[in-house]
């Protein structure tokens, strides 16, 4: 009787081993499955993990000339990496019938201004396009470009190029000509904040919501930086009293450079208020927290300023436009080429880097005509359209 219990329990034993080691090498094949599918998902192609984006906004009067253009350079990036703005003439629309781009196909603003050059207008419609693209959470840079800009080296390139810093790229340099700071700007705007550069900027989010929410140095460009009157518009405007004292402040020039060197840290409460009110009646100053640390003080754009007109006053107002003869592969390297910078009013050179290395200062260029840059396009001279080494 003993020995058939010994027996019975025996065999339960083994019953019980085999199913606890049948348990534990089911447990260990599931888990191997489990880290597989893992490893699977954790290695699977980029496109199913949205990657910070860089947001495109286009400064144009009407349509975009060079949408061909820019059509090859977005072509090449398959990762859903950028979108895509456009500040047009209010009520204008980028259809089938004025854009031969899909990437352009109503991509225009809904909210658009009327823009004049030289105006407060023109940074009121650079905020609306960043308040646009802050929407979209995956936005984390904002590129400015005009309607005669053209993409010098392929997506990869840029996208790697921008990303590479955590900065903010500002050409911002001090203004020393007399003429173009109000001190009826102060003490809001100090003259020692007083900044100068190129409107083509590239921002970082957080530089991006600075320029969307501030309302403080805003209102003093759109009171006290204004154009100087020209003679051939003295027919629309009034007649200036003494035309030599008129400050000739052309907003999209200061604007983002002065905002990141003054950025007023003020509470955004009735108490703010009062303090601002307070400060501007005894002309106190206020306290700053300039950003100019958190920025690469040089644009990614590239103009040649035209300094062949008779007028004094008017050399250098505006770049050289390149045309079709203009436009050649020597063009496009000798852009390429430059390396540094140099700002004559700081005794500043820029040497131009990506990641601690040598690079090229630009990766943008303007003004291009419709048949230059189509030109180029067809000559495949610039390096968007075909192999260049991509920073990773």
């Amino acid at each position: 009787m003993k020995r058939k219990q010994k027996s019975q329990h025996k065999w339960k034993r083994n019953l019980f081993a085999m199913l606890l080691l049948g348990f534990c090498f089911g447990s260990l094949v599931l888990l191997q499955t489990q880290y597989s599918r893992i490893r699977m998902l954790a290695s699977m192609p980029s496109r199913f993990v949205q990657r910070p984006k860089i947001a495109f906004l286009f400064i144009a009067r009407n349509r975009l000339p060079l949408d061909v253009v820019w059509d090859a350079f977005f072509r090449e990036e398959k990762e859903n990496k950028f979108s895509i703005f456009v500040h047009s003439r209010p009520g204008f629309l980028l259809n089938k019938a004025t854009t031969k781009s899909v990437y352009f196909l109503n991509r225009q603003l809904n909210d658009s201004i009327q823009v004049d050059w030289g105006e407060a207008s023109m940074i009121q419609a650079e905020r609306v396009l960043l308040k646009s693209a802050l929407l979209d959470p995956f936005n984390e840079r904002f590129v400015f470009l005009s309607d005669s800009c053209i993409p010098l080296y392929n997506f990869s390139y840029t996208y790697g190029y921008i990303m590479s810093t955590s900065t903010s790229f500002v050409d911002s340099f001090a203004d020393t000509k007399e003429g173009r700071y109000n001190p009826k700007m102060d003490p809001v705007i100090p003259v020692q904040n007083w900044r100068k550069g190129s409107q083509w900027v590239v921002l970082t989010r957080k530089h991006a919501k600075i320029v969307v929410e501030d309302d403080t140095v805003f209102p003093m460009f759109q009171q006290h930086c204004k154009r100087k009157s020209l003679p051939e518009f003295w027919r629309d405007h009034p007649f200036p009293a003494d035309p030599s004292k008129e400050h000739n402040c052309i907003p999209d020039e200061h604007y983002v450079q002065t905002l990141l060197a003054v950025h007023l840290s003020l509470v955004k409460s009735l108490h703010g208020f009062l303090v601002v009110m307070k400060a501007i009646k005894e002309k106190a100053f206020f306290k700053q927290e300039g950003l100019e640390e958190e920025i690469t003080r040089r644009s990614l754009t590239y103009s040649s300023w035209d300094l062949s007109s008779k007028d004094r006053e008017r050399k250098g107002w505006h770049p050289v436009t390149y045309k079709f003869s203009d436009a050649t592969p020597m063009l496009i390297q000798s852009i390429k080429d430059i390396d540094n910078i140099y700002f004559e009013t700081e005794y500043r050179r820029e040497w131009c880097s990506s990641k601690g290395k040598p690079a090229s200062c630009f990766l943008f260029a303007r003004k291009f005509t419709r048949p230059a840059a189509l030109r180029l396009l067809n000559m495949s001279a610039l390096g968007a359209f075909h192999g260049e080494t991509s920073i990773s």
